[in-house]
């Protein structure tokens, strides 16, 4: 298959957002945990004579991550633009006419398992608009967080797809779709 030069340029800013995405929620989660980080606040303060409750370590721990954080939401509105232009190419792109009828149970599982993923991409952007400006919506601050678990538990499909992916890909490549990964950067059949 052909990929045109606008569904390339898609699929690689795509890659590239995701990619940062979980960046940004693995640091959330881990080296800049907030509670891992209080705690270290706390300690660390405390070693030099400065006492401070939970809460205060708590409110620290966020202020070193907010720059971070605010990255996430820049890359969210990234994936809010790159999910409506993959929509735009769906319609208008002619690389993306599939024959379904023409393609292998494999290759047919393949791509409703594209078209899954830019759905569950679809929800994360617009949860992740919904959570940002949940007040300017007028929505509940109790709504606004079960939206957020709802985002947070939709991300861990994103999480495994990614490097299931990228393994399906080398293994294509190397086997029945010689040339795959090649095209994906030149645009030309191998």
């Amino acid at each position: 298959m052909k990929y045109t030069l606008s569904f390339r340029i898609w699929h690689w800013l795509n890659a590239t957002v995701v990619l940062a995405l979980l960046g940004t929620v693995f640091l959330r989660k881990t080296f800049l945990s907030k509670h891992d980080n209080a705690e270290i606040l706390i300690n660390k303060l405390l070693e030099m004579g400065i006492e401070i409750t939970e809460k205060q370590g708590i409110t620290l721990a966020k202020s070193i991550r907010s720059v971070m954080w605010e990255w996430h939401i820049i890359l969210g509105y990234a994936l809010a633009f790159l999910v409506l232009y993959r929509i735009y190419l769906y319609f208008f792109d002619k690389s993306q006419k599939v024959d379904f009828s023409s393609l292998d149970l494999h290759h047919k599982a393949v791509k409703i398992s594209y078209y899954l993923v830019y759905a569950i991409l679809f929800f994360l952007a617009l949860s992740g608009l919904v959570i940002h400006f949940y007040q300017d919506l007028g929505l509940s601050k109790d709504f606004a967080h079960n939206i957020k678990e709802l985002h947070e538990l939709t991300y861990q499909v994103i999480l495994y797809f990614t490097p299931l992916h990228v393994a399906g890909v080398f293994v294509a490549d190397a086997k029945d779709d010689n040339g795959l990964i090649s095209t994906m950067v030149h645009g030309k059949n191998t």
